[in-house]
């Protein structure tokens, strides 16, 4: 008798080693539209796809725009998917690409299922709930909510994503849980903590949440501590043994 093939999902969050980019972007920039060269950046992509141990035409990218689209893929992509922050797929050996440099990257599975999703939260898009949609169209095609699991990236902590009274106040009405307090007692976001508590009030199995700040840890990325700069990639893909 032969075992039946199992799904396996996987995860990877890259940081600023390993590629190919110049200063301001050293080295490993994922992100084409932040003014590096355009050769290089492929070059780095391809590095990603061969280092998960895929090809590169099996990597689909976004073209972020800070809102809450939601695609779901059955397929390749030849070019990023227009103006989309969150991808769906229940196609193994398809690896889902989100690009940040503060921005939570989520990345979110139904393992059973073989429902995966990559979700671009930024201050706006997870206000605007882009998190609840995803959540929809993966139960759209399969997902079932009690068995998702959610990754949250490294991303702006609470303690430095300082931000004016009035527009934390405007996010905690929104994403509740995000309100929070810099090291220097100005007020802040901790959109992680907003987007967990919106997660696992929705029902989902777990949040894991990588501590790591973006703006504190110069091994990655990070927009509000030095633009221009490079982008970093969250990526998410399952695959059958």
């Amino acid at each position: 008798m032969t075992s039946a093939p199992t799904l396996t999902v996987r995860r990877v969050t890259t940081t600023r080693a390993g590629g190919f980019s110049a200063p301001p972007y050293e080295s490993f920039n994922l992100g084409d539209h932040v003014g590096d060269d355009p050769a290089t950046v492929r070059r780095n992509r391809d590095r990603l796809a061969e280092g998960i141990g895929l090809t590169p035409d099996r990597l689909v990218w976004m073209e972020q725009i800070h809102g809450r689209n939601v695609e779901i893929i059955d397929g390749p992509r030849e070019e990023p998917v227009p103006a989309t922050d969150a991808l769906v797929t229940k196609v193994p050996g398809l690896a889902l690409v989100v690009l940040t440099a503060d921005c939570v990257p989520v990345l979110l599975s139904d393992d059973e299922a073989g429902v995966i999703a990559a979700v671009h939260a930024g201050r706006i898009g997870a206000r605007i709930g882009i998190v609840p949609l995803v959540l929809e169209a993966m139960v759209s095609i399969g997902a079932r909510i009690d068995r998702i699991g959610a990754f949250l990236g490294p991303a702006a902590s609470g303690r430095q994503y300082e931000v004016p009274a009035a527009m934390r106040a405007d996010v905690e009405k929104h994403l509740p849980g995000s309100a929070s307090t810099t090291v220097r007692k100005t007020p802040s976001l901790d959109l992680r903590a907003g987007i967990a508590r919106q997660l696992i009030e929705a029902g989902i199995n777990g949040v894991a949440i990588d501590p790591r700040c973006t703006i504190e840890d110069r091994t990655l990325f990070s927009h509000r501590r030095g633009a221009p700069t490079g982008r970093l990639g969250s990526v998410i893909w399952s695959e059958v043994r």
